[in-house]
This record gives C-alpha cells, structure tokens and sequence, in this order.
C-alpha cells in the first residue's frame, strides 16, 4: 500500500456495515446476517482505518459515509467505535459531512446517542414505502409507524439533516398509492429525498420470481408526477433519483456523479484515487482474514476517465459544462455538441450556453442518451487513432 500525499486534497470516505437483521428481497447489495461475525469484522475494520489513515494523511477527509447493509444493526458500541476510530486516524475537515444509513427497526435513543456524540450530521433512512403491503411484499422488516417513530426520535435528540428513500415501480403499485408515501414521508420534514424505481436483479428472490411491475410508461407518468410534487414542495431535483431542500444536497454521493476521489473500506467497496480504481472482494471471512483483499486495481485511462465524468454528470441536473469538459481532459467538445444538437427539438436535453444537460423528460431515458453521447467521443477517438494510408 502506498503512501498518498496530496496537500490536503478533499476525499471522500465510505464505509460499509455488510450486515443485516434479513435481507430484503429486492437488494444486491453485498451483506449477510451472521451477527457472529460483527466482532472479528469490525476489529478487521479498525485495522484498515488506521492502516489507510496513515497512507492518506495527504488528504483532508470531508465527507464520510457509513453504509450498508444496515449500519445501525451494530449497535452503539461497534458504531461508536468506528467513528471514534475515523475521527482519531483521518484529517477531518471541520465541516465534515458525516452520514449514517439507519434501518427504522435498529434505530434507538442508544444508537442516535452514539451517533450524535461522535459527530454524526447527517442520517438516511431506508423507508422504501408508507404502505404496508408494499413494505412486506419488498421484504422489509419495519412498519411505516416504525419509520415515523425512528424519525421523530432522530429530530429529538438534535438530528436535523435527514434523508428517505423511496421506492417506485413496486409490484401492484399505483401511482396514486406511490404520491401518498411521498406525501406521508413530506409529513415527516426531510430534507432530502431519494427516491428509487425497482431494478429486479437476477442474483435477488425478486429476480428469481420475476413479479410483474407497472409498464415503463406508468412508471414514467409516476416519475414525472413525483418530480412535480416535489418540486412544489420546495425540493430542488438536483440528480436522477435525488431530491433536497435548498443547501441539504448530498455531499458525499455528489463525489461519485464528479469523478472526485474517494475511499472505500469494506467488502464490496469501490475506490477511485489519484487516477486508479481498486475494490475489495464481496467476501467478509476474506476481509476479516486479510485474504485476497485489494482486486481489481488498474489505472483508468484519459479516454475511459471522460467517458464516465459525461455518464456522472449527465445524472445531474447541472449535466456537463463543456469548457470544463476540455480543460479538464485537454478534448475538442465538439462531437460531444453536435451529439446534444441531434437530440434537440424532442424535449430530452437542453442547454444553457456551453452547459449541457437531460431534462427531467431525458432523465427517463438517461441510459439511451448517455451511450449516444459517448459513443460520439468514441467515434472522434477512432478516427484519430486510425492508420493513415497515402
């Protein structure tokens, strides 16, 4: 492991909790639910703390997210220990943003306690739904009370920067009920939102049984009647799925739509710094055994690097700045222009000067575009790289 020594360059640091009380029957997420192995696990996480704390004392650390899994199913004292660990190993920035995901079952006046006193400032919890029967279907193992209860009981012991995600595209969903779990969750003051539509992964119990969802255009009419609602509700709609008040977006989730660099600790979790990615095995008996730990660790080249800074930032609403784009990779735009161009007239992008971005409209087919616009950087890469014949 290397030494990073970056003059106080901002990074951003993720840690992942990889356990759970039941996995839901939706999630791909990497977590398990032996709670034998909380203990090696987290001694093996301290480990890593300090060991990276060391090699990026070049860094001031200025977002920190701990997530999952279900963070809070550790309890008070293993939570309490990683953060008190973060702190004393990590140059934190003073205004560190510090989020922890919360499952509204394992969120207690203990745990909240926990959190608050080490320095906690920001909490996101999984409700998914405000209705019942959707919250068993998905395999969830909290009511809708539960949520509100754990909300209130955060906004009580001082917790004010709260997020709720939500999910659409749920089988048998109608819009109509979709609304009013987003007008419960409104009842509660969040100020952010994330708001999923269900993405059935083969690996997955959902997956397996393949349920039929609502059809792509209920889903878009129940995207962009969500959008209005918020909207009118005084949410900004700053990236595909998220949502917030004015000064509460997410800092540390913006690094990844930015191509900032950031840490990742745990099984399962991504790194991208100084130009390189690496990753560790979805493996915790290897992570607790220090066993094939780092895999996959590669330099991303220039051309790869643009084409995914476009595919992040065309996920937000601010999209892309082209005198940005050339300045930062040293590219003629162009192509990437007259892409957007072609796409004018039909409602999905817009532009504000040399600023290109996908309308809310575009967001619904964000995947389509996103490949048209690469792939005309592509097309520019090829043609420079190709033999000349005379």
């Amino acid at each position: 492991m290397s030494k990073f020594s970056y003059n106080n360059r901002p990074l951003g640091l993720y840690l992942h909790i990889p356990f759970c009380v039941k996995k839901c029957a939706y999630c791909d997420f990497y977590s398990v639910t032996d709670a034998d192995l909380m203990k090696s696990y987290v001694s093996a996480l301290l480990t890593h703390i300090r060991e990276y704390g060391r090699t990026c004392s070049g860094y001031t650390v200025d977002t920190v997210y701990i997530g999952g899994g279900t963070p809070t199913c550790l309890g008070p004292k293993y939570l309490g220990r990683i953060l008190q660990e973060v702190r004393n190993k990590f140059p934190l920035a003073d205004d560190a943003e510090i989020t922890v995901e919360c499952n509204p079952e394992s969120t207690d006046k203990k745990v909240l306690d926990a959190m608050k006193k080490h320095g906690v400032n920001r909490l996101s919890f999984g409700v998914q739904s405000a209705q019942e029967d959707e919250l068993k279907r998905i395999g969830r193992i909290h009511t809708f009370q539960q949520a509100k209860d754990a909300v209130d009981l955060a906004r009580e012991k001082g917790f004010d920067n709260i997020s709720l995600d939500l999910m659409y595209g749920l089988p048998g969903q109608t819009q109509e009920k979709f609304l009013d779990s987003v007008e419960q969750c409104l009842a509660l003051g969040p100020k952010h939102l994330s708001c999923y539509g269900l993405k059935l992964e083969p690996a997955t119990p959902m997956g397996r049984e393949n349920p039929v969802l609502p059809d792509d255009d209920a889903q878009a009419d129940t995207y962009l009647a969500m959008c209005e609602l918020l909207r009118k509700n005084g949410f900004e709609h700053y990236e595909i799925s998220n949502f917030a008040k004015p000064g509460f977006r997410s800092r540390h989730n913006y690094k990844y739509w930015d191509l900032s660099e950031y840490l990742g600790l745990g099984p399962g979790a991504h790194s991208f710094m100084n130009g390189r990615r690496f990753e560790f095995a979805r493996d915790i008996k290897a992570y607790i055994n220090g066993e094939d730990i780092v895999r996959d660790e590669d330099e991303v080249p220039t051309f790869q690097r643009q084409g995914e800074y476009l595919m992040v930032r065309l996920r937000t609403a601010e999209g892309v700045d082209f005198l940005e784009l050339e300045k930062r990779y040293n590219i003629d735009s162009t192509p990437y222009e007259e892409a957007f161009r072609s796409l004018m007239g039909n409602g999905l992008v817009a532009h504000q000067g040399t600023r290109w971005y996908l309308t809310e409209k575009g967001f619904l087919v964000s995947n389509s575009i996103i490949n048209t616009i690469v792939e005309a950087g592509q097309e520019q890469a090829d043609a420079s790289a190709a033999p000349m014949f005379l």
